[in-house]
């Protein structure tokens, strides 16, 4: 076959994932999946379609639009995901949460997250409009402060205890990821050798992201600027309601800038610009002790091909999991049973 007649070499998929509450989440081309180490110390798997969304609305595969469906994409997978962990994380006597409650838990963290990262800031500035005015400073010195405030917040919450376990997961994480892309057999040993800092993280798109924002409010404040003579309740609520419309456009923004330089790691620039999210990582992830990596590994190999799979496993302890995918079950601990109390003990 010559090179006229040789079909192109599809995309290399590039494979993330989250940390979750004593496990990880996966997510692959087709499928993503959730490993959690239960109390009784088996592993509990699920994986779960991805939704073909684009593919039904092609509008959502353009530059820009991606990036925003990306953005509430991964948010929808990673409540889901969170979901999961938090029903087989807990031992069998406590009573799980249920849908109610997770979602009032998931809508306190959103109001909070406004609350603390879009108005706080707004509110604080907007007593010194005097001082500031509503132009390019001000938006700069808001950014800065809104960083200040995220930076100040991961420092606390990474000193309790639960959290720096989800930390550790988010290292096993990276290392599973990392090992895969450099070839390496998939067991905790081979695993446990690479970094827990990766520049495709989304702590990078955080970053990115609030960087972006420095830009996009200056210049958009600059456009449409506020109406002449509000006071201060006027302008909190113009800062407020300029940040929240243009969020989706900041997020379409950072995620094409995180796309461009997937395939460009090396180049001195990129890693340059990844630079800061990669220091940030060493808040947000921590070393994974072997089981952490173990449950991580499970996550993985579920939304890899079989294909690619072949004689880069090994056997781990046994793992209780359903498939909610509908493919045919496959030798690893994938496979149809969906009663997640149906326990096989390998030990």
């Amino acid at each position: 076959m010559d090179a006229a007649t040789t079909p192109p070499r599809a995309a290399p998929h590039y494979y993330g994932g989250q940390a979750v509450i004593e496990g990880v989440m996966m997510r692959g081309a087709d499928t993503w999946s959730v490993a959690v180490r239960r109390p009784s110390g088996h592993i509990h798997l699920e994986r779960h379609p991805v939704s073909d969304f684009p593919k039904r609305h092609p509008a959502f595969r353009r530059p820009m639009l991606r990036g925003v469906y990306a953005m509430f994409d991964a948010m929808a997978i990673g409540v889901k995901a969170l979901g999961i962990s938090a029903r087989e994380a807990i031992d069998e006597d406590e009573a799980p949460l249920d849908g109610r409650a997770l979602g009032g838990s998931l809508a306190l963290a959103v109001v909070f997250f406004i609350a603390v990262f879009i108005v706080l800031p707004n509110v604080v500035l907007a007593m010194l409009r005097g001082w500031l005015g509503d132009g390019v400073a001000y938006h700069l010195v808001e950014g800065l402060l809104r960083i200040a405030i995220f930076l100040a917040y991961l420092s606390s919450i990474s000193l309790m205890a639960d959290i720096r376990r989800v930390f550790m997961y988010h290292g096993a994480e990276h290392k599973t990821i990392a090992a895969w892309e450099h070839g390496e057999p998939l067991d905790p040993a081979h695993v446990d050798r690479y970094s827990t800092l990766h520049v495709r993280c989304g702590t990078n798109f955080l970053v990115i992201v609030m960087v972006l924002a420095l830009l996009v409010y200056s210049v958009a404040g600059v456009l449409v600027p506020p109406p002449a003579g509000i006071g201060w309740l006027g302008a909190v609520t113009y800062h407020v309601a300029l940040r929240v419309v243009l969020l989706p456009v900041v997020a379409g923004l950072a995620y094409e800038g995180i796309r461009l330089g997937a395939s460009r790691e090396r180049n001195p620039l990129v890693r340059a610009l990844m630079l800061p999210g990669l220091w940030l990582q060493r808040i947000t992830t921590r070393a994974p002790t072997p089981d952490q990596i173990e449950v991580a590994i499970r996550a993985f190999e579920a939304v890899v091909p079989d294909r690619e799979l072949d004689g880069r496993t090994v056997d781990l302890p046994s793992t209780v999991a359903v498939d909610a995918h509908g493919d045919a079950p496959r030798e690893s601990p994938i496979t149809g049973a969906p009663p997640p109390e149906t326990v096989a003990d390998g030990h």
